[in-house]
């Protein structure tokens, strides 16, 4: 299980953690893979570990693994494939830019045709934006996003008025938020990562940017939403496939199980943690070869995902603004089904 349990990804770490256990003990429970335990091994996947390639490499020689899954930055991903040939199944769980992924990886995560596009859509109707800022770290994920979005914005009579890439853990808040305000613009698309999101969150709402400009995230979970403080959070939007309040069947069973594994002090869940036991559940799915009748991986999916592959796969994704300590689902933009 590789997750970021330190460095500016840290926060999403004990949320990871926390449901790839109970998915593992899940799995177990019913025989594990034809009645051989699975046991689970956990690799720090923060951007800042020198050590990633070295463990993958040790674990993998000494036939400790026989599959991967990863929750991380898609940095990250592209160190852990550099270490794989193929022949050991890697599930990546996270939202991520799309395209193509080598043969062996499953990538299960929201991607932005999907999930920022029609965000920016809905709020730029909504609103009549018509001047927007993009904010992200300096890596494809951003990188990408933000070219897709560009061109969007582009064809919806909109102007982006500012970009900027910032190295991960390295974030000058009070430069970002100054150049913000210089733009004039009426909408930001952040696309920061871990304790990046919650500095420059913090700094923006401290600055009184929100009176004049909306935010929308697609990484922002319930971690960040709560280091960020309430008083920060004004005009604050988040698209996903996932929040741990909604208000559906296979949600509400989630959450009974996973408060009664782990008690009230638990973790508070979010998507980036609930992508953990998905991903350990469709590698489950996958090695025990069930499939349903469309063709798609047959798994345990607490947001309806469907996976035929990479290019082929369809999940609910909403959009919440933040109210308070918690998110309020305001829009669904794909099909719950």
């Amino acid at each position: 299980m590789l997750i970021p349990m330190s460095g500016t990804a840290g926060i999403w770490g004990p949320s990871c953690l926390a449901c790839a256990t109970l998915a593992t003990e899940e799995w177990n429970a019913a025989g594990g893979v034809r009645g051989r335990r699975v046991n689970l091994t956990v690799i720090d996947a923060s951007d800042e570990s020198d050590a990633l390639e070295a463990q993958i490499e040790q674990l993998i020689g000494d036939g400790a693994v026989e599959s991967l899954v990863g929750m991380h930055t898609s940095s990250v991903r592209e160190r852990v494939i550099g270490q794989l040939d193929g022949t050991l199944p890697f599930v990546y769980t996270p939202l991520y830019e799309g395209g193509a992924m080598p043969a062996g990886v499953m990538a299960i995560g929201e991607t932005p045709r999907h999930q920022l596009l029609p965000a920016i859509d809905w709020l730029t109707r909504r609103y009549a934006l018509r001047r927007w800022y993009m904010v992200g770290n300096d890596y494809c994920w951003p990188r990408r996003s933000h070219a897709l979005a560009a061109t969007a914005l582009a064809k919806a009579g909109c102007e982006v008025v500012g970009s900027r890439y910032v190295p991960i853990g390295s974030c000058d808040v009070e430069q970002l938020v100054d150049d913000i305000r210089r733009s004039r613009a009426q909408a930001v698309l952040m696309s920061l990562v871990g304790q990046d999101a919650v500095d420059f969150s913090r700094a923006f709402g401290e600055s009184g940017l929100a009176r004049q400009a909306i935010r929308l995230s697609c990484a922002i979970e319930e971690n960040g939403l709560l280091a960020i403080g309430p008083e920060h959070t004004e005009g604050l939007f988040v698209a996903s496939g996932y929040f741990g309040s909604l208000d559906t069947d296979g949600n509400g069973a989630f959450r009974e199980r996973y408060w009664s594994r782990f008690g009230e002090r638990a973790p508070v869940l979010n998507a980036l943690g609930q992508s953990t036991y998905e991903g350990v559940a469709f590698l489950r799915g996958l090695l025990d070869h069930r499939q349903r009748d469309n063709g798609s991986v047959a798994f345990e999916s607490v947001r309806a995902t469907r996976w035929r592959s990479n290019a082929d796969k369809a999940m609910p994704i909403y959009l919440a603004q933040a109210d308070g300590m918690r998110f309020r689902v305001i829009q669904t933009l794909e099909g719950s089904g």
